[in-house]
This record gives structure tokens, sequence and C-alpha cells, in this order.
């Protein structure tokens, strides 16, 4: 088994008119989040955002603007993951990115990752979302943009 790098990529997809793509995890029910993802060995972050972005939402990203915010979070890796991580690996580091689309489009989900989608307000949006690291960024989407 090879672990996964405690290094990811958060991204925010966003419209110009502050709507926000969320996903609801298939493996937590119930928990909605933005696009997130782990490093692979020999990556780029900017590399990492494109491939969960495809890979979670279908977006080709070549066809949009991603933005690096320069913005990381550190926090602590929930136990119920850390399995998925070396042994006495506790903590990631999140870097995020931005996603700006001319409007809400349809997405193809990975059924295997995710149970649905939603495109909301990002203020509902930062309400919904399970993480603390997600939601702060939420709420500074408007200052993004």
């Amino acid at each position: 088994m090879s672990f996964k790098i405690p290094v990811s990529v958060l991204v925010i997809i966003y419209t110009r008119d502050l709507q926000v793509l969320l996903l609801e995890r298939a493996d937590h029910p119930g928990f909605w989040q933005s696009v997130t993802g782990s490093q692979d060995a020999g990556e780029t972050l900017a590399e990492t955002a494109r491939r969960e972005v495809a890979e979670e939402t279908g977006i080709a990203v070549v066809d949009h603007l991603l933005s690096d915010w320069q913005i990381q979070n550190q926090y602590e890796i929930y136990p119920q993951w850390r399995w998925r991580y070396a042994p006495g690996v506790t903590q990631n580091v999140e870097h995020v990115f931005g996603l700006c689309l001319p409007a809400p489009i349809p997405v193809s989900i990975s059924a295997r990752e995710h149970l649905g989608f939603v495109w909301m307000p990002h203020e509902q949006a930062a309400d919904k979302v399970f993480s603390w690291s997600n939601a702060k960024m939420l709420r500074l989407l408007p200052s993004k943009v």
C-alpha cells in the first residue's frame, strides 16, 4: 500500500456572481465540500488542482481561469482518514486555488467519490461545508474576485 502525501489542494470553483460548486462525499453522506485532493508524487500543486478538478467534476481547467491564492491551511487529519497516511502522520498542509467560471455549469461527478453536487451562493455554501478551512476560504471569496 502506498500512503497519501500530507499535502493537498482545496479548489474553490465559483462564478463571477459568487455562486460556488459543492460536492457531497460518498464516504460520508451529508459532508459537503469544494474540490479537494492530495498531491501525487512528482506533481506541482497546480497540476494537482487541475487533476482533482477534472477527476471530481469533469471540468477542463484549461478552459477557465485557475489561480493560486497563495494561502496555506494546516490542519489535523480527521482520525477516520489517517489510515491513508504513513504511521504517525497527523497533519496536512492544504494549498488553496480558485477556479472562475462564467456561469454555473453541469458537472460529471465520480460516483465513487461523490453523491451529488449543488451550486449555491458562497455565504450559504460556507455554512454548509463540514471543513473549517473550506468555510473560511468560501467567506474570503469576495476579496479574491
